[in-house]
């Protein structure tokens, strides 16, 4: 009687190529998908960091409306806000590091850079303060690109 003593234990080269080429399959699959997780994420974050500051506007115009008679929002949006949003700043830039919140001073602009390196602003205007034509301010929808 004879017995095999060989012992194959291993893969063959046209295995690990299969493994590989799957992997290369899935991945190609996957990724797109969690970029655009990521988009949606950041996304809705940003739609909740504005909301936020609407409402804390809303309330500075209210508490303005008590105390002098009349509506009115800030020249700059963070001075109304009890807790403006992390790594808010206020120059004559647009945001211009991951996670930056801007106030941009010249354009009367807010804009946020997010992880991918895009820019989006919101316009922000205070709204008129002349006495007896009083105007809440508005905020602007947002957009992808360089300010004007």
């Amino acid at each position: 009687m004879k017995t095999n003593t060989q012992n194959n234990k291993g893969f063959t080269l046209i295995e690990l190529i299969m493994v590989t080429i799957i992997l290369g399959i899935l991945a190609a699959v996957a990724i797109p998908r969690y970029t655009a997780s990521v988009t949606k994420a950041e996304e809705a974050a940003e739609n909740a960091v504005i909301s936020s500051i609407k409402a804390g506007l809303e309330t500075y115009a209210t508490e303005q409306l008590i105390t002098h008679g009349r509506q009115g929002w800030p020249a700059n949006p963070w001075v109304a806000l009890e807790t403006p949003p992390a790594g808010k700043t206020t120059d004559a830039n647009d945001a211009n590091v991951d996670g930056e919140w801007t106030f941009n001073t010249t354009h009367s602009t807010i804009s946020h850079m997010r992880g991918d390196n895009t820019v989006y602003h919101w316009d922000y205007a205070r709204g008129n303060h002349n006495t007896g034509t009083e105007t809440v301010g508005t905020f602007g929808a947002r957009s992808n690109g360089a300010s004007n």
